[in-house]
């Protein structure tokens, strides 16, 4: 990446909204996110990491909707995070630099993105922050490190609820949360997840709409059955609780 890349700067219509959220920032914290978005755009020119051209539009609809998570952080126990599907490092960066207290773990399976990842991690200096380019399937398999190992397990455009919480919940500790950034669809996508929410012993405590979109939240009630999540690309391919996913209320094939 270019050295001279020009961090991005932060428009009022932004300022102006966090403020409406009651979101607060430590000195130094916008900088940072604004020097992350000059280095994602200029990343953006080789590979696709962002469809919002206007650097401007991605204050709102990038930081403003990762920043949304903010609230829920500071009210439960959120020493260790894990970015599921983290892609070109949102929610998990803008949330990092905010949150230096907690963990954060980027879980990115495409290499390239992780690299690109990586590389922010170094030029920030955000020394609470790991990458692992790893796909959620393999990171959360029974036996992992990684798995039930997380206080919060966060998640922005992976999927439809279904899917994602095959990929995200085996991630959370007994007790732990999954806040997960959906659209206007959120309701819908909570009703077609009532089987794979009983499956992975999971159950929504709550949903909420922002400024940006609507986010639901997962606690996760008991451990995960070692069948989760199953190999890769199955959860995609056969959304827990859909025709044909072959699976009981119990979880068993």
């Amino acid at each position: 990446m270019s050295d001279a890349m020009a961090p991005i700067p932060v428009p009022d219509s932004f300022l102006e909204a966090a403020s409406r959220m009651n979101l607060d920032f430590d000195a130094g914290d916008l900088e940072k996110i604004s020097a992350y978005l000059g280095l994602l755009y200029e990343a953006n020119q080789r590979m696709n990491l962002t469809a919002i051209r206007s650097p401007e539009d991605a204050w709102s609809r990038h930081v403003l909707d990762s920043l949304s998570l903010l609230p829920i952080l500071s009210s439960v126990k959120s020493d260790t995070v894990i970015d599921v599907g983290s892609g070109g490092g949102l929610p998990g960066i803008p949330l990092a630099i905010t949150v230096p207290d907690s963990r954060f773990v980027l879980l990115e399976a495409t290499g390239k993105k992780a690299a690109f990842l990586q590389d922010v991690v170094t030029r920030l200096d955000l020394s609470n922050v790991r990458v692992v380019n790893d796909r959620a399937e393999t990171a959360a398999a029974h036996g992992c490190a990684h798995r039930g190992a997380f206080d919060v397990v966060i998640a922005r455009a992976v999927g439809p609820l279904p899917v994602l919480l095959e990929l995200t919940v085996p991630f959370a500790r007994v007790d732990g949360i999954v806040a997960a950034i959906k659209g206007g669809r959120a309701s819908i996508e909570i009703e077609d997840s009532a089987q794979a929410l009983i499956m992975l012993r999971s159950e929504v405590i709550e949903q909420h709409r922002t400024d940006t979109g609507t986010i639901v939240l997962i606690q996760k009630n008991k451990s995960t059955p070692r069948l989760y999540p199953r190999r890769p690309g199955e959860p995609k391919r056969r959304p827990l609780g859909s025709e044909g996913s072959d699976m009981d209320h119990n979880g068993v094939r």
